[in-house]
């Protein structure tokens, strides 16, 4: 039988943007009495109107917590929330778990469990794939790696999250790792989508036509699937943003600066993202690479005034 509610773990969701409101909302779904903290008051506000409960700090939210989601942009963010003033550590109890959901270093991942664990509580390396229409509907791809006792604890909510888990390794960075791999082809496969239908129509070619053909051909990816479709539509409302490649991609340089391996396609893409961030859209969606490509060559895209 299904664990009533009462008896189901207390957790706290810390990052109420577009990922961790659907992850609190998929978990108080499930049953679970969730409290939210983000820096943004009206947000936190909303999530208490939808039934949730609110806290101004991550120390709040962590206070009756036996679960931490961390759902921040990067590990700057997941280290502040751990550790700064009014963070996490100061008040979970012994034997809680923080999963930490954020996009980072493997070497930082491995840093900030080695530092949490010491203190007796558990750090579970959790990266998302997905969106947010997913994260809502409790179906991300969770890319996790730690202790044994990690697990265990933050099982109830993996479940309410994920339609896929993968437990990929014993110790926290393995998970980092694998989430690099598929941001560097994540980056990599929009900025050659992008590069392709601005190239199209400066080939005067219907672009919607191009969508069409491409999305039944061998050259399509998945995300020219799912991004192009903003560029046919004008719409670069950011469903995630150029400056979370430009992050991630930047990470990935890192790693293979370190490990002495060559990525050079990945690092085009990486300027890519750059120069689309240098142009003022870093904030736009992350499909704006193509406008970029545009405003470079003179093409117009739909949407140009």
């Amino acid at each position: 039988m299904p664990e009533p509610a009462s008896q189901k773990s207390r957790l706290a969701v810390i990052g109420l943007g577009s990922m961790g409101y659907g992850m609190a909302t998929s978990l108080r779904r499930a049953g679970f009495e969730v409290t939210g903290c983000d820096v943004a008051a009206e947000t936190v506000a909303h999530f208490v109107a939808d039934g949730g409960r609110g806290a101004k700090t991550p120390a709040e939210a962590a206070g009756n917590a036996d679960i931490v989601v961390s759902v921040v942009v990067n590990a700057a963010q997941t280290e502040t929330i751990l550790f700064g003033k009014d963070g996490v550590a100061e008040t979970l109890a012994k034997d809680a778990v923080f999963v930490s959901s954020a996009t980072m270093d493997p070497d930082v991942a491995r840093r900030l469990a080695k530092q949490l664990e010491s203190t007796g509580r558990h750090y579970l390396d959790a990266p998302i794939s997905g969106g947010a229409q997913r994260a809502a509907q409790g179906e991300l791809t969770i890319l996790a790696s730690g202790s044994t006792a990690a697990f265990a604890k933050a099982r109830p909510a993996l479940d309410a999250m994920a339609a896929k888990l993968y437990e990929l390794g014993d110790a926290a960075g393995q998970g980092a790792a694998f989430k690099m791999i598929n941001q560097l082809l994540a980056g990599v496969h929009i900025a050659a989508a992008s590069e392709a239908i601005a190239f199209a129509a400066k080939q005067g070619l219907d672009i919607r036509k191009v969508y069409e053909v491409i999305t039944a051909s061998a050259g399509n990816s998945w995300m020219f699937e799912n991004r192009m479709p903003h560029v046919l539509d004008g719409d670069y409302a950011p469903r995630s943003a150029v400056d979370i490649f430009v992050k991630d991609l930047g990470i990935i340089q890192d790693m293979a600066r370190t490990a002495k391996f060559p990525v050079p396609v990945s690092a085009a893409a990486l300027q890519m993202f750059l120069m689309t961030s240098a142009s003022g859209m870093g904030r736009d969606d992350d499909a704006s690479v193509a406008r970029m490509y545009a405003r470079v060559t003179g093409t117009k895209l739909p949407g140009d005034k």
